[in-house]
């Protein structure tokens, strides 16, 4: 009988214990949950109108937070501060000025690797001094299922030794096509002159492209895929929305409106990745971090003012945010924001 009854006192101090547990556990919660709420509201609600654009945009460029915006702001407020950026948009048919720039021919097979740090972000710059040795990579095949990551899509081809990410892909919600690229692509990776290897409009519909010309010079536009094969000799060139991966400088002017009484920033402090020229050929890789302590992001007028401080003529956004990656000598030189590594991508700057 005495064992019996110290096996129910044991039994009923037990209880007590677990339930203080899991009390605790979901008193826990519940602070964090409502000290982030706490946080958003003020970010939304305070009086500081530069942090609430700041936040929605940032918001806005993420695959899984699009929705926090719009706990305390209405539909209609998201949607004038998405609506409203200080980036310019370059009309169809305005492209690069290809006199500013003057390749070496007999440029240095030097590759620089930087630490880029500013007031909200830290990143990696790669300046690869021959620019011939840069070319667009893609994965195998294209299509409604996952991509690679760079360093992936790097062991396709013979030579490589770094790169970056490249340029935008379908991601509508739960519709995260990684190998299923927009726009279109030219390739060198495979045929020296470049070959068309993805189009989603035919070749007389106007994209919005950024790439290299057979005489190794950067290029940007909005043109057609027989302007780009036909007048202007592209050999490589990936297609990046204006919102995702903007002109950032062109012909040595920074792509960036002046708004009176406006905090439009050009996006959000977010991961970002950017490739331009310099006068001399050489040409720039920047990859900044975000979503983390020690960096925040950059903005797209981050981005700009990053590449016009390293000498680009000529500078464009790729796809950011997780996407964002840099490898070199088989090693990631940035710190990707995701708990799994790099995100997978159908395209990807690299350099031989």
């Amino acid at each position: 009988m005495s064992q019996n009854r110290g096996k129910t006192r044991s039994g009923k101090k037990g209880l007590p214990l677990i339930f203080k547990i899991v009390i605790t556990f979901f008193i826990t919660i519940a602070f964090v949950v409502v000290a982030i709420l706490g946080v958003i509201f003020v970010l939304e609600k305070g009086p500081s109108e530069s942090a609430k654009v700041l936040f929605v945009k940032s918001c806005d460029e993420t695959s899984a937070m699009k929705w926090i915006p719009h706990i305390f702001l209405k539909d209609a407020e998201v949607e004038k501060i998405l609506s409203t950026s200080d980036m310019a948009t370059v009309d169809e048919g305005v492209v690069t000025d290809s006199d500013q720039i003057n390749v070496n021919n007999s440029p240095s097979q030097e590759i620089e690797i930087l630490d880029v740090v500013g007031g909200s972000y830290k990143g990696k710059l790669m300046i690869v001094h021959d620019p011939a040795r840069v070319f667009l990579g893609t994965v195998e095949s294209f299509g409604e299922f996952q991509g690679t990551v760079v360093s992936e899509i790097a062991d396709r081809y013979d030579g490589v030794v770094g790169g970056v990410n490249g340029g935008d892909f379908l991601d509508m919600g739960s519709y995260s096509y990684t190998a299923l690229p927009l726009g279109c692509i030219i390739s060198s990776g495979y045929n020296p002159d470049g070959e068309v290897v993805y189009e989603d409009n035919g070749y007389d519909a106007s994209y919005h492209i950024a790439g290299f010309t057979r005489d190794n010079k950067f290029f940007m536009g909005n043109i057609t895929l027989n302007e780009a094969i036909n007048t202007y000799g592209i050999r490589d060139c990936v297609y990046t929305a204006h919102n995702t991966g903007p002109f950032l400088v062109m012909n040595g002017e920074a792509l960036i409106n002046e708004v009176p009484d406006s905090a439009t920033y050009g996006g959000g402090k977010n991961p970002r990745t950017a490739i331009g020229q310099r006068a001399d050929g050489s040409v720039l890789l920047l990859v900044v971090d975000g979503r983390q302590a020690d960096s925040l992001g950059a903005t797209f007028k981050d981005l700009a003012y990053i590449m016009l401080e390293y000498g680009a003529v000529n500078a464009c956004a790729m796809d950011g945010g997780t996407s964002s990656q840099m490898v070199y000598n088989g090693e990631i030189l940035n710190h990707p924001y995701s708990p799994t590594g790099p995100r997978k991508c159908p395209t990807a700057w690299l350099v031989r």
